[in-house]
């Protein structure tokens, strides 16, 4: 059976970011956590994780040529579209309502007009479609190269390059992408990352705080790779864990 995603991270992620202990206490930078890995197994998984320290800029890996590797960023990019929605002024803010398009979608939960604040929990594809069409490609290639988006790669459809390709982008790179995102740094106005961060916060727990997006790449023949991209917070130190994994099975968007 392929895990859920909201079992497996949620769950897990709070536990993994607390269970690597602080790049400094380290006595060298880990660049394979067998223990980690483990993880994966135990879900029937295989996959990468990326955890950034922000106190030291140290990063500890668990399968760093699978960190590196380039894979489209699914439903993950949602987090970078809603920065540069906001930042291109299509989108005024987090509670401007969108319409979805009245034609027929996978999810019914989807089929609905919604704000990017109602969309982002569920992963509402349509919404940000209409998102995307509004931004366009020429200032998707501007926003994601002054971003340094993985490859910057828009493509020529404007509203699937980032569920289908050509965009992609490395789980290292989207730790370092929200990294600065979490320290509010990208190069895009304050306004706009206090918008981001308030759309992404999952949960609280232990006096620590969760922010972040899943995705899920699906292509028939293909394996189908799920992301969790995000960060933890507690108190003023903050840490971007990125597990990665792949299935060979088709789990749910």
């Amino acid at each position: 059976m392929t895990p859920s995603p909201s079992r497996m991270t949620r769950r897990t992620v709070l536990a993994m970011a607390a269970a690597v202990p602080s790049a400094g206490a380290l006595a060298a930078p880990a660049t394979d956590r067998t223990d980690i890995r483990a993880l994966f197994r135990e879900h029937g998984a295989s996959g990468t994780f990326v955890l950034l320290d922000a106190a030291t800029g140290e990063t500890t890996l668990a399968d760093a040529g699978r960190a590196a590797r380039r894979l489209v960023p699914a439903s993950t990019f949602k987090i970078p579209n809603s920065l540069i929605a906001f930042e291109t002024g299509v989108v005024a803010d987090a509670d401007t309502v969108l319409p979805y398009g009245g034609g027929r979608t996978s999810n019914p939960a989807w089929a609905r007009d919604m704000s990017l604040r109602a969309a982002m929990p569920i992963s509402n594809v349509p919404i940000f479609q209409e998102v995307a069409r509004r931004v366009d490609l020429a200032r998707y290639r501007d926003w994601l190269a002054r971003l340094d988006y993985g490859n910057r790669d828009p493509g020529t459809v404007v509203d699937r390059f980032w569920l289908d390709g050509p965009l992609r982008i490395s789980a290292t790179e989207e730790a370092r992408f929200n990294a600065r995102l979490a320290q509010k740094a990208l190069p895009a106005s304050e306004r706009s990352q206090t918008l981001v961060h308030d759309i992404v916060r999952l949960e609280s727990a232990g006096g620590a705080t969760l922010y972040g997006k899943t995705g899920w790449f699906v292509k028939r023949g293909e394996t189908s790779i799920g992301w969790w991209t995000g960060w933890v917070e507690r108190g003023s130190r903050r840490r971007w864990p990125w597990p990665r994994s792949g299935w060979r099975s088709v789990a749910p968007r």
